[in-house]
């Protein structure tokens, strides 16, 4: 389970006249990494805890752990919260953008942790398999292309899942980066999607199946129209999108939790599965109608920047590391040592690994993008809204 989902928000940017009442001024979204944090410690809970990977043995999550096993058997859901949060950002993220910018902004973000998770977790997995064998040195490499879904490739780490689906959504995001983000634009590309994944799922097409998402695209539609809230003000139209995404993506909610009991070994009620996702969608609207402005801590988005590394790392070789301190600590230590131990290495990683190559990297592409006359880099886009011009500088996504 990735859904640590790699996104990393742009500072907002000044907002623009829809064709309704004018916009608010924007405020921090300190609230977006904070939300973000809360996904991933979701997910780590849940593998750690609820889920049956034999890193404890064959003791059951209901017997190790009789309070905590409960709440961590709804971490699955975080994966849920993370594609919220994607289309809030990824659509703030490429507001100003031409394509080349769009594109260079998402590799430098995805991949220089990534490359360094792969390489680290089958290094940790080859030298102690007590959990899960090794992956083969061809898988590894297909795997640092972030394409072994796709390929059919075993993947060194289960979380990486995520990443493809993610990957998909700003390809097909990228089709009206290319056009220009405007108000209109935007929300015909939430409609022409969602009108699409209805189509996928009716004829069980599975190329449509696979390009447009219809199981997950109803999050990222959401967090789009989140942001045209946030950016525009909300508007009915904009409201019956939210309002429909939620009645569809409930739907499809006890489905992926029987899926997620198989994974655990137990069952779990089903009404805290709807309520979660419930307040994902009200938490993400707080931020949208500027609820959420005084949550300006500095804290939180350092915390923000770690959820990624912490996401692509703390699963097998947070397994590695509980069956060998498993019987040696208890467990009420262990696991807060353990997760202290990967903040610090997530912490570490953003700062020695990811901001560095990112930074090297984003500096090549785009002088790639500067020679093939995709505009210089940071270069402002202008974007249109009805009866008005407004030049929006490119924002750090």
């Amino acid at each position: 389970m990735h859904s640590t989902l790699p996104v990393q928000q742009d500072h907002p940017q000044p907002r623009e006249r829809p064709p309704a009442p004018p916009a608010r001024r924007p405020g921090r979204l300190a609230a977006l990494d904070g939300l973000r944090l809360c996904a991933a410690l979701m997910v780590v809970a849940y593998h750690w805890i609820a889920f049956d990977s034999g890193a404890w043995g064959h003791r059951s999550a209901r017997a190790l752990f009789p309070t905590a096993y409960l709440p961590a058997s709804y971490g699955w859901l975080g994966v849920q919260l993370f594609f919220l949060i994607s289309g809030f950002v990824i659509c703030m993220s490429g507001w100003g953008k031409g394509v080349g910018q769009f594109a260079v902004s998402r590799i430098t973000r995805l991949f220089p942790a990534y490359w360094f998770a792969v390489l680290l977790v089958a290094l940790v997995v080859r030298l102690w398999p007590v959990v899960n064998s090794p992956t083969a040195l061809q898988d590894v490499a297909v795997n640092l292309t972030m394409l072994q879904d796709p390929l059919g490739v075993e993947p060194v780490d289960g979380v990486y899942w995520t990443l493809w689906i993610e990957v998909r959504f700003y390809l097909l995001f990228a089709l009206v980066v290319h056009k220009g983000l405007d108000y209109r634009r935007v929300v015909a590309f939430c409609g022409l999607w969602g009108a699409g994944a209805v189509v996928a799922r009716a004829t069980g097409d599975p190329l449509l199946e696979r390009v447009l998402l219809p199981y997950d695209c109803w999050y990222f539609i959401a967090g789009i129209a989140f942001y045209l809230m946030y950016r525009f003000r909300p508007a009915p139209l904009l409201w019956l999108i939210v309002g429909g995404t939620f009645l569809i993506a409930q739907h499809d909610l006890l489905v992926a939790e029987r899926r997620a009991e198989a994974y655990m070994g137990h069952r779990v009620p089903h009404w805290p599965t709807l309520a979660l996702v419930a307040v994902f969608y009200l938490s993400v609207m707080a931020v949208a109608l500027g609820w959420t402005r005084r949550l300006d801590w500095r804290w939180l988005s350092t915390a923000g920047a770690l959820t990624y590394p912490l996401y692509l790392l703390h699963e097998r070789v947070g397994w590695v590391v509980i069956r060998h301190a498993d019987g040696h600590l208890p467990r009420l230590v262990l696991l807060p040592l353990l997760l202290a131990g990967a903040l610090t290495a997530a912490w570490l990683v953003h700062r020695v690994i990811e901001r560095p190559l990112a930074r090297r990297l984003g500096d090549a592409l785009r002088r790639a993008v500067v020679r093939r006359g995709a505009g210089p880099p940071g270069a402002t886009g202008t974007v249109r809204s009805p009866g008005r011009h407004r030049t929006v500088g490119e924002g750090r996504g």
